[in-house]
């Protein structure tokens, strides 16, 4: 049984402009000063906005907060919103809690993800790397800290366009809002190969709360079945 996988689809085109040479019958591409200063502020505005992230990240030991993801999965033309807290501990630990109608808690334990859902009375565990990061979006906060080696990075209108310099667990893209609060990032929007899409949007942030390690250790009764998920073996 497979685990439930969201992502997204973002689109980036770069106009190039041509200037003609009317004192001659051939078309010449021309340089227009204006439009590279452009291009020069534009690039030092992205590396402003990289270094601000990192910067922040430095002094980041653990992050919790709210958080809602809109889903859309492209072959099923379906919609969906869900609503929950989230809790980090750097480098790689991951608690997201899922409210509501699909309620489930998902842990992330450096190189283990663990999925629980209460109702089904079950579990799926799974290994945790590159190649699976799409089953949990979140955690991509995780990785944040290090965005110029892991993505290449563009300008989307006021927003910033990462994409994965090697395989990613399918991820496309990721489009990151910046924000003027204490922790940089407003939302992010996952893009991944098929076309899905979604976005992350981060609520009431806090930093550096002291979260214990074993606060990211599951707890699940004793009659919880758990499913081992290791597609790649």
């Amino acid at each position: 049984m497979a685990l439930t996988i969201f992502l997204l689809l973002t689109h980036w085109d770069l106009v190039a402009f041509q200037n003609t040479d009317t004192t001659s019958n051939s078309c010449t591409s021309v340089s227009n000063p204006l439009e590279v200063k452009n291009e020069e502020t534009e690039e030092a505005s992205i590396d402003e906005e990289i270094q601000k992230i990192q910067n922040s990240y430095e002094n980041i030991v653990d992050i919790k907060g709210n958080f809602i993801q809109k889903s859309y999965i492209k072959d099923l033309r379906q919609r969906d919103i869900y609503k929950g807290q989230f809790y980090i501990k750097m480098p790689l630990k991951v608690k997201w809690l899922y409210k509501g109608k699909v309620a489930q808690e998902v842990f992330i334990d450096d190189n283990e993800i663990l999925i629980y859902q209460k109702k089904e009375k079950q579990a799926f565990r799974g290994k945790f790397d590159r190649d699976t990061y799409g089953q949990s979006p979140i955690s991509l906060l995780n990785g944040f800290g290090k965005i110029q080696e892991e993505f290449l990075v563009s300008r989307k209108n006021k927003n910033l366009l990462l994409k994965p310099k090697k395989p990613f667990g399918g991820i496309l893209t990721v489009e990151i809002e910046p924000s003027k609060s204490k922790f940089p990032i407003g939302s992010f929007i996952i893009t991944d190969i098929h076309s899905n899409r979604t976005e992350i949007i981060l609520q009431d942030i806090e930093l550096n709360t002291g979260l214990k390690d074993t606060f990211f250790k599951p707890s699940l009764p004793a009659d919880i079945k758990i499913h081992e998920y290791n597609p790649g073996n």
